[in-house]
């Protein structure tokens, strides 16, 4: 009877943290670059001081999902977004790199590019810094090219470049901050061959109806362990009456 309680209270538990996984990309549904977690559930044998008598459930986020999200239009210049795969580096407040999908810059009151978390956007040699201007642009190579001030229209400077990258996903994971970081905790290659469109937001990969359905799924599943601890309940109560009968 214990092991029947057992694996239904840990079902229980664990079923809840499932839906925690659940709702939390449903609330980052309408965050850029959101890039959704996956939750799966296994059973796992309890060792003690011998062999494994009794199993528990265990609920896990395995991985992330990687697949790019929708391009939204928004036409300002300092929005841009990786066109397929490919991530932007930025630097995180220990100095490390961290990867986006995409940013909605800004250059703060001491030059430096910053993207829409508020982490500097890393260029060729560090995070970028911008001189005073009258405009900016962003090619589709990541280079940043700017008219300083009383400049004509066509004269523009290469200040830097974005550095883009696109290391093996199997060597990718995503941090409590919401980025992407390499699990060796190694700064990736720059790659040339990823492209970048200014005007545009990746939007966040969730599908509100799959997200929906797991959730109303594991609801079901979380009253099924409940009813099944109070089944457990009602037997243990009554194998107690047989006893006392006997």
């Amino acid at each position: 009877m214990d092991k029947y309680l057992y694996v239904a209270m840990t079902g229980a538990s664990q079923n809840a943290l499932a839906q925690k996984a659940h709702a939390n990309n449903l609330a980052n549904i309408s965050t850029n670059g959101f890039q959704r977690d996956l939750e799966q559930a296994r059973s796992m044998p309890v060792f003690g001081d011998s062999f494994p008598a009794r199993a528990f459930a265990m609920t896990e986020r395995p991985a992330t999902d990687f697949s790019p999200g929708a391009m939204i239009e928004t036409g300002r210049d300092l929005d841009v977004a990786v066109n397929g795969n490919g991530w932007i580096a930025v630097q995180t407040p220990d100095g490390s790199e961290a990867y986006v999908r995409s940013a909605s810059m800004n250059v703060d009151a001491l030059g430096v590019l910053r993207a829409g978390n508020g982490m500097p956007v890393m260029g060729n040699g560090g995070p970028i810094a911008v001189p005073p201007q009258q405009k900016i642009e962003v090619g589709s190579d990541g280079t940043i090219s700017i008219r300083a001030m009383g400049e004509g229209p066509r004269v523009m400077a290469e200040v830097d470049r974005i550095k883009m990258v696109q290391p093996d996903l199997k060597n990718m994971n995503k941090g409590l901050d919401g980025t992407i970081h390499t699990k060796d905790g190694k700064p990736a290659q720059a790659d040339a061959s990823v492209t970048l469109t200014s005007g545009f937001l990746q939007a966040s990969n969730v599908n509100a109806v799959e997200e929906m359905t797991a959730v109303l799924s594991l609801s079901k599943q979380f009253e099924l362990h409940i009813k099944m601890m109070n089944s457990a309940k009602e037997d243990d109560q009554a194998m107690t009456r047989v006893m006392q009968m006997s």
